[in-house]
């Protein structure tokens, strides 16, 4: 296949020439370090449950090949198409999310997830990038044309989906959606005196969550006093990031995996720590740092506030999704079922964040005066 040239005016040139491609190698690295992950930590969580080595293995194969090809899908749209891809896609994660109150299956007192034939949806993921642009381009539209009642339709926006998460209920998603709509808010110009009482309403809202919801107050009882509860996996968490120590026992030589429950999930970071070391975590830390790192600078000459917010909310909640899941296994925050970005197990944690990656390359790449806005 010839190489690509600057002068190839063909789609996939055009695309190639303006897409950002250390962002694009750096998801194509974590997609390829999700696939030596399942490999490690999968085989050992299915024999324990009765079911084929090779079940998480081969479902995973799929949906981190589906995520590759809809982060490039995505990415090779417009802004305008971004924007159109948002609200349909907010649209129907709303309705979905709704559904999962009534006909949703209930795992662990909550009900997040639609049963489908060999997997299980969780709408609520694709909330998560679809807000972020949605919420932008309200806001935007709201400084563009000053009778447009585009941030008070985002803060509405919110609050329906603020009581769809509740009552699931899913706090930790309730505070990645939350952060994400402070963070844009912030960027778009808030006053000072907004931003202080928007976080002490997060702060407000925190403590509400301890008052009102039994499983939030007892992980933050766990992380504060370990003693007092079970903290079965964060120890052996823990313990597995000892063994490993600075390069690792060796791929395929870790222990943990056979014992948690969630080796494959949610703590698949201490099986990484335990196999490959704190060199290789260290490394993987890196890369979601600099994609938020990345994507933040590129916003640096961006000229296009709707650009801007969106992007600068689809870093957040890549960047904070990532901090969640490692700051849990390493017991740095309470524990939180949540997904490590392209390396834990899980189809829709997978697609949502390939959906956000597509859509943060294609806001980010490099335009010209006439193109598509």
């Amino acid at each position: 296949m010839p190489a690509l040239s600057r002068a190839d005016t063909s789609l996939l040139g055009r695309w190639w020439w303006t897409v950002d491609r250390w962002t694009l190698l750096a998801i194509a690295t974590l997609i390829g370090f999700g696939y030596v992950m399942m490999l490690a930590a999968s085989p050992a969580v299915a024999e324990r449950i009765g079911q084929s080595r090779d079940l998480f293995i081969l479902k995973q194969v799929v949906f981190l090949a589906a995520a590759g090809l809809l982060v490039v899908l995505v990415s090779l749209l417009s802004p305008r198409g971004v924007r159109r891809l948002a609200l349909a896609g907010c649209l129907a994660a709303l309705l979905l999310t709704a559904m999962t109150l009534v006909h949703g299956v209930e795992i662990k007192g909550a009900r997040r997830w639609i049963a489908l034939p060999g997997l299980s949806l969780q709408p609520s993921e694709f909330l998560k990038p679809c807000f972020a642009v949605v919420t932008a381009w309200l806001l935007a539209e709201a400084r563009r044309v000053p009778r447009f009642p585009g941030t008070l339709l985002a803060c509405g926006l919110y609050g329906v989906i603020a009581v769809l998460l509740k009552s699931q209920p899913d706090i930790g998603m309730l505070a990645v959606v939350t952060a994400v709509f402070f963070a844009q808010l912030f960027v778009g110009g808030l006053n000072l005196v907004l931003v202080g009482l928007a976080l002490a309403a997060f702060a407000s809202a925190g403590v509400g969550a301890y008052a009102l919801f039994a499983h939030v107050r007892s992980r933050v009882l766990r992380f504060v006093h370990p003693d007092t509860g079970d903290s079965y996996q964060v120890d052996k968490a823990l313990e597995a990031f000892g063994n490993g120590g600075l390069l690792g026992r060796g791929p395929g030589e870790g222990r943990v995996k056979d014992v948690l429950p969630d080796a494959h999930a949610d703590f698949v970071f201490a099986v990484a720590g335990e196999e490959f070391g704190m060199l290789l975590c260290t490394l993987l830390l890196g890369l979601f740092a600099f994609i938020v790192i990345r994507g933040l600078l590129l916003l640096l000459e961006e000229s296009d506030l709707f650009v801007v917010l969106a992007s600068a909310g689809l870093v957040t909640s890549f960047g904070l999704q990532a901090f969640v899941n490692m700051g849990s296994s390493l017991h740095l925050i309470p524990t939180k079922g949540m997904t490590l970005p392209f390396v834990s197990y899980g189809g829709s944690s997978v697609l949502a964040v390939a959906l956000g990656m597509g859509m943060l390359l294609a806001l980010t790449r490099k335009r010209h005066h006439g193109e598509v806005p």
